[in-house]
């Protein structure tokens, strides 16, 4: 063997060893991503489900109640638009990541101390939950930019169902030992006030423990393309002859309709149905046990029908939702109906969710997604204003809130039938009629058992790869 000879051997021993080494710091990561997500869903399940709750024990009324179920979330979207100066100023997507993630768990103190802040109680937990919001929201596109290029596209819809699965049954665990903890502590204001500063205590708590493993993940070397100068207002411009266009103008319109509805079940359930805050639990965590726990066969249709089939199926199923809750008062009705709710969600994200990646140019991601989120953002306050405003002037039904249940449910309905037939599949995949991929989704879950499924997932070598272009 001569030197040169030598020298190429040296080479190429060293290119593989990288791989191998890249692969497995991809694939421990996508591991620590499956800890994070249960560990935020801990918090969620103890924090963020209950900031309704807290709101209607601090007396909030109609109008607080809908600017705490939008006003934050709204602020968090739009301020994504300076996510990529952010992103510049930490050169680093974990970095940027992790740190919003640490700011985010803190937030949980002054939410928890508003008991004390007097009259403007409502308003000031007004505020830190806003902050909630936009620290856990800001950083968003560049958390989305650092999974696309961990998970392989051909597997992602299975990936990520899973991962939501898993997370989603912590979440469900997570809300019904939250709920007994609350309804342990009735009794009066102070009582109470130790069991929401109990499982906010967890919910911060969870949250550190997220940003552990997130401090453990491999970061692929991120490429940005300079020459991608596209500002707010030209993707606006260039939005309507797009796909990917087309489809952020479905969320907001979506999203905009939801949220006409959408603050409003929480003060629906305490305020009217007067129910304890473990039948309220009991009600959020039919719909959190469903949506998870379905969402590794809406993934397994994602991959192998493509992500508009489910979209479409699930965009026509969903919109059923919110007027489903003016038919009865019953208990065991409304958890038929959260089983529903959690079942055509669980579609619709996964669908919605994997959209962006398929139509979107990895280097792109970031932006776009801050972007869309904005835009979102705006939409979703829009919503829930003209939903407080129908539920003060209501005086048609029995509830107040049935008004803006019957009018969210029919927008949603007229943004499915007109964008989502605009709307097109990229990818190669399988036809399939809507009718038989509905029975053979429900089929699936009722013959197979979709708890088998995820506990006891097929062994397959996933193959991992940073897709530079679509």
């Amino acid at each position: 063997m001569n030197l040169e000879t030598w020298k190429n051997s040296q080479k190429l021993k060293k290119t593989r060893k990288t791989g191998e080494d890249s692969d497995k710091k991809v694939r421990n990561s996508l591991k620590y991503s499956v800890f994070d997500a249960s560990f935020h869903s801990i918090m969620v399940g103890f924090g963020e489900s209950f900031f309704s709750a807290f709101a209607v024990f601090l007396k909030a009324s109609n109008l607080q109640l809908g600017l705490l179920g939008s006003l934050p979330q709204a602020l968090g979207s739009v301020l994504q638009l300076f996510s990529e100066k952010l992103l510049k100023l930490f050169k680093s997507r974990k970095k940027f990541v992790c740190a919003a993630v640490l700011l985010q768990s803190l937030m949980y103190v002054p939410i928890a101390l508003t008991f004390f802040f007097g009259t403007l109680k409502v308003y000031n937990l007004i505020l830190f939950i806003a902050l909630y919001f936009i620290f856990g929201m800001i950083s968003n596109s560049a958390w989305s930019s650092w999974m696309g290029d961990l998970v392989n596209g051909e597997e992602r819809g299975r990936y990520f169902s899973r991962r939501n699965s898993i997370a989603g049954s912590v979440s469900f665990i997570s809300l019904l030992i939250s709920g007994y903890i609350l309804q342990h502590f009735v009794g009066d204001a102070r009582t109470q006030f130790i069991g929401f500063a109990v499982i906010f205590s967890v919910a911060l708590l969870s949250r550190l423990l997220s940003l552990s493993y997130l401090l453990r993940k491999y970061e692929p070397k991120f490429i940005n393309y300079k020459e991608d100068n596209t500002g707010f207002v030209d993707f606006i411009k260039q939005s309507t002859s797009k796909n990917y266009g087309m489809f952020i103008i479905f969320l907001c319109v979506m999203n905009f309709s939801i949220y006409i509805a959408a603050p409003f079940f929480a003060a629906y359930m305490l305020y009217d149905l007067k129910l304890s805050y473990i039948e309220y639990t009991i009600l959020i965590g039919s719909a959190v046990i469903s949506k998870y726990f379905s969402m590794p066969i809406w993934g397994k249709a994602v991959d192998r029908y493509g992500t508009r089939k489910i979209l479409t199926l699930a965009g026509f199923l969903m919109p059923a939702v919110s007027p489903l809750w003016m038919f009865s008062e019953n208990f065991f009705y409304l958890m038929v109906v959260q089983f529903y709710s959690g079942f055509v969600w669980a579609g619709f994200e996964i669908a919605s969710f994997n959209f962006f990646f398929d139509t979107i140019m990895p280097q792109k991601r970031s932006k776009y997604i801050s972007y869309s989120n904005a835009l979102n953002g705006i939409a979703l306050f829009l919503g829930a204003v003209i939903g407080g405003l129908l539920v003060k002037y209501n005086s048609l039904f029995i509830s107040k809130y049935y008004l803006v249940f019957l009018i969210s449910g029919i927008f949603r309905y007229a943004a499915s039938f007109i964008f989502i037939p605009r709307l097109k599949e990229i990818r190669e995949v399988d036809r399939i009629s809507y009718r038989k991929l509905l029975f053979d989704i429900v089929s699936t879950m009722t013959t197979q058992g979709f708890i088998y499924d995820i506990v006891r997932p097929k062994k397959r070598k996933m193959s991992i790869s940073v897709r530079l272009s679509q």
